[in-house]
């Protein structure tokens, strides 16, 4: 008979090295630190994929005057109700400083060129992301967690082109609506305020505002309007398209749209108005 083979009993596993005192072991940067830029990355994808669907047809044209009357429903009697103090605010405080500076009779151009170049878009935008926005982020979002938009993609069926189009588009046209609306509404409540309340004149303030007013301030309010309208779709779409965790994760997706909006407003906001002043002159200049 052949002996057996002798077994080789197994190496003990080999100890890592010591660690060097006072240094950390090497270790993957955290992915949060990247998170916001693929965050953006993707919305900015979104953006490109809805403005390329906007000229593909069949175009939505149903869904397009179902969306733009509910945000135009949500919106419009909000929108009147805020321009008014907005208006007065603006008109009291400019009329309060121009006072002091012995200019009052430039009141009624300055508290105008403020609302309609400033305030009237902030409002435009504010109102549809908080009504109107919140409302498209809770509905994409619930068709996506009930897997509603899986189905239609199986069929065949693009949700950008069905569903997010005509939403993007509602908010868009109901924004620069609504800058209007508030433009007139607001510089009424400041004429307003300051004829009765500051005793202001109402030629002077009509004069001064034919003196510093033209034509290219309703021109880059209304693009503001418009720009915000995207905007606000388009965040709240994103959102909505990408919610995490169930019911809740819609919930939250609802409080990030908001917040992601408002702080995409400020930012182009500022970034518009930096390039108007520095395209457009100054009336009389």
């Amino acid at each position: 008979m052949t002996a057996p083979m002798p077994v080789r009993p197994p190496e003990p596993p080999e100890k890592p090295p010591p660690a060097t005192p006072g240094k950390a072991p090497a270790q993957r940067r955290p992915s949060r630190l990247l998170a916001p830029l693929r965050e953006t990355g993707k919305l900015f994808a979104l953006a490109v994929a809805v403005a390329r669907a906007i000229f593909r047809r069949p175009f939505q044209v149903r869904e397009f005057i179902e969306q733009f009357w509910f945000v135009a429903s949500v919106t419009i009697l909000p929108a009147a109700l805020v321009s008014i103090p907005f208006g007065a605010v603006i008109a009291l405080q400019v009329g309060s400083l121009t006072q002091q500076l012995g200019a009052q009779s430039f009141t009624g151009g300055a508290s105008v060129l403020a609302v309609i170049q400033q305030a009237s878009p902030l409002i435009v935008a504010l109102l549809i992301s908080g009504a109107a926005g919140s409302a498209i982020c809770a509905d994409l979002g619930s068709r996506k967690i009930r897997e509603e938009l899986d189905a239609m993609e199986v069929m065949g069926v693009s949700p950008i082109q069905r569903l997010v189009v005509p939403r993007v588009l509602a908010t868009m046209l109901v924004a620069v609506l609504l800058n209007g609306l508030i433009s007139v509404v607001g510089t009424l409540g400041g004429y307003f305020f300051n004829v009765i309340m500051q005793d202001g004149t109402p030629g002077a303030y009509l004069a001064s505002f034919s003196a510093l007013a033209q034509l290219p301030d309703l021109y880059i309010s209304e693009f503001k309007a418009l720009i915000f309208g995207f905007i606000a779709g388009i965040v709240a779409a994103y959102r909505g398209l990408n919610p995490r965790g169930g019911p809740k994760g819609v919930g939250d997706a609802v409080n990030q749209s908001v917040v992601i909006t408002f702080m995409l407003l400020f930012f182009v906001n500022m970034v518009l108005t930096a390039i108007y002043l520095q395209i457009v002159p100054a009336k009389g200049s």
